[in-house]
């Protein structure tokens, strides 16, 4: 199951989950304007992805979680967080839950970022603190895992 476990199986996951419980389960009326926000969100996430995927592109280093990364990329959109595609896929996923009506998948959402923290960023942030320690420390406390 090692090869299932990435980032954008547990988001589709999870949107899934969130569309089935507003098709088939509790949903409520969104007016036209939330939907707009949730598409608002959904961009913003994308960018974020795109941005983070960028600024490692260009530091040669892998965007692979389980794969030991080559170099600390602390500049661009990770100076704001440490984990900006992470942030992406929830915001994505906040954006699909408002599109879809759905309050289950709000409630998913900190579900989806505990499951992320636990399956991904701790095994990522200590191989980080392994091969760049002083860089990583200085990095970390000046920059929040989320936001």
């Amino acid at each position: 199951m090692r090869h299932l476990d990435y980032p954008p199986i547990w988001t589709v996951a999870f949107m899934a989950v969130t569309y089935l419980f507003a098709r088939f389960g509790i949903e409520i009326a969104t007016p036209f304007f939330v939907q707009l926000i949730g598409c608002a969100i959904i961009l913003i996430g994308l960018c974020l992805m795109i941005l983070a995927v960028y600024a490692m592109w260009r530091h040669r280093t892998t965007v692979i979680p389980h794969r030991v990364p080559t170099s600390i990329v602390t500049d661009g959109v990770y100076r704001f967080t440490r984990n900006p595609i992470y942030l992406g896929d929830v915001f994505t996923l906040g954006g699909v839950a408002l599109l879809c009506g759905s309050p289950i998948g709000v409630v998913l959402i900190p579900v989806f970022m505990i499951v992320i923290e636990r399956r991904f960023i701790r095994e990522e942030e200590n191989w980080l603190r392994t091969e760049f320690r002083e860089e990583f420390q200085t990095w970390a406390a000046h920059t929040r895992r989320w936001l």
